[in-house]
This record gives C-alpha cells, sequence and structure tokens, in this order.
C-alpha cells in the first residue's frame, strides 16, 4: 500500500516551508492542505491537539509536529533521495545546534520586528548581530552542510522570504550587512525544492502590512 502523507500548513509560514523543501528533496508525493489559521481546520487541531499549529505533516494517519522533528522523520523514513543530515554523530549535533539557535534566536528576534511596536529598529539590528553570527559558520562553503545542502540549510532558508520584511519594518539592508549569507541563500533558490517552496517576497510584504493593520501597529 502507498504512503498516505499530507502537510497541513499556511503558504507564509517559514516553518511549512521547511517541509515542504524536505519533502521535495526526497521526492515525497505529499496532499498539500493549505490552513486559515484564523479558523482552524477539525483536522489541524484533533493532529496537533497541544499547539494546534501549523505545520502537520500526517503521515498513514499518524501526525508529525514541529518542523525541525518533521525534517529529521523524513529523512530516517525516506533514507533513499538526498540525505539532510550527517550520518556522523558530531556532524548531526552540530546541524542540530545550529538549526536550533535559528528557532531560538533569528524567528524570536525577527518577529519583533514587525509585531512589537516601539522595537521594530532595536529588534532589526540585533537581528543583523544574529545573521552575522550565522554568516561566521557559513564562511566561505557552499551550504551549511559544505558542499551538501541539508538540515541546516532548510531552517534558515525560508526566512529568506521574508527578509524584505525584516528591511522593510526595521529600516535595514541585509544584504549589504550580510552580503555572503544573501549569496548562500541565492544559491539555495537554484534549488527546485526551494524556489517551489518561498512565496515571493511582495507577497509576504502584503500580508504582513495587513496584520499590522489589524494589530494596530500602523
Amino acid at each position: 500500500m502507498a504512503d498516505e502523507v499530507i502537510l497541513l500548513d499556511f503558504w507564509a509560514s517559514m516553518f511549512g516551508m521547511r517541509t515542504k523543501i524536505a519533502l521535495a528533496e526526497k521526492r515525497v508525493k505529499y496532499d498539500h492542505r493549505e490552513e486559515d489559521l484564523w479558523n482552524k481546520s477539525s483536522l489541524l487541531l484533533e493532529m496537533n491537539p497541544i499547539h494546534e499549529k501549523i505545520p502537520v505533516l500526517i503521515h498513514n494517519g499518524k501526525p508529525v509536529c514541529e518542523s525541525l522533528i518533521q525534517i529529521e522523520y523524513i529523512d530516517e523514513t525516506w533514507p533513499d533521495n538526498n540525505p539532510l543530515l550527517p550520518t556522523d554523530p558530531y556532524k548531526r549535533a552540530h546541524a542540530k545546534f545550529w538549526a536550533d539557535f535559528i528557532d531560538k534566536k533569528v524567528n524570536v528576534t525577527a518577529r519583533r520586528i514587525w509585531a512589537v511596536k516601539g522595537e521594530e529598529q532595536e529588534a532589526a539590528k540585533e537581528l543583523i548581530e544574529i545573521l552575522k553570527t550565522l554568516e561566521s559558520e557559513l564562511g566561505d562553503k557552499k551550504y551549511f552542510g559544505d558542499e551538501t545542502f541539508g538540515y541546516v540549510d532548510i531552517a534558515l532558508i525560508g526566512f529568506h522570504s521574508w527578509f524584505a520584511v525584516y528591511e522593510k519594518f526595521g529600516n535595514v539592508s541585509i544584504e549589504s550587512e550580510c552580503s555572503k549569507l544573501v549569496a548562500w541563500a541565492k544559491r539555495c533558490l537554484e534549488r527546485e525544492s526551494v524556489a517551489k517552496a518561498l512565496p515571493e517576497s511582495e507577497k509576504v510584504i502584503t500580508f504582513i502590512s495587513e496584520r499590522r493593520k489589524k494589530l494596530g501597529l500602523e
């Protein structure tokens, strides 16, 4: 019997982008279901009752929640194409450290730029320093996994579609401050899996501008 794979997602979510990229890299066919985050489906509430958040990967009726966990699950469940995590235990632990750094530092700080009134520019300065730390880790490598596109690249690349949001509301230029990181993002976008998963920046800006108005931030 063929695997039944469903992804509950929202188009602007950099976390959902991770799962879409991982599935595409593994050439896994799946049913993509777009969620309305302000009117969540009964399936989402059933499959992720603890957090009630997307993305949720459903494999043969069983839910897997949290995007980084989903990447690891996808890598282990479909091991034949494009390994996403290193097999070496130290390199694997190293990759997980940086993915955790991205979730705890990039995500939290970046959100303050557009979602917290009065903190936009301070948060933007902090984000630049965080991105510079990631740029140092990247160094002169093609990808974070050296020549291999993988776990850390997938964890970070979705934020690239939001860079224009951070620049607009934080009044910064990520490209001028972190040119190596932007060059890395452009290399990632040459991969079909990434190009198809990331939305246009202008669409994200429009969405966030509308959200800010509804939140009374403009």
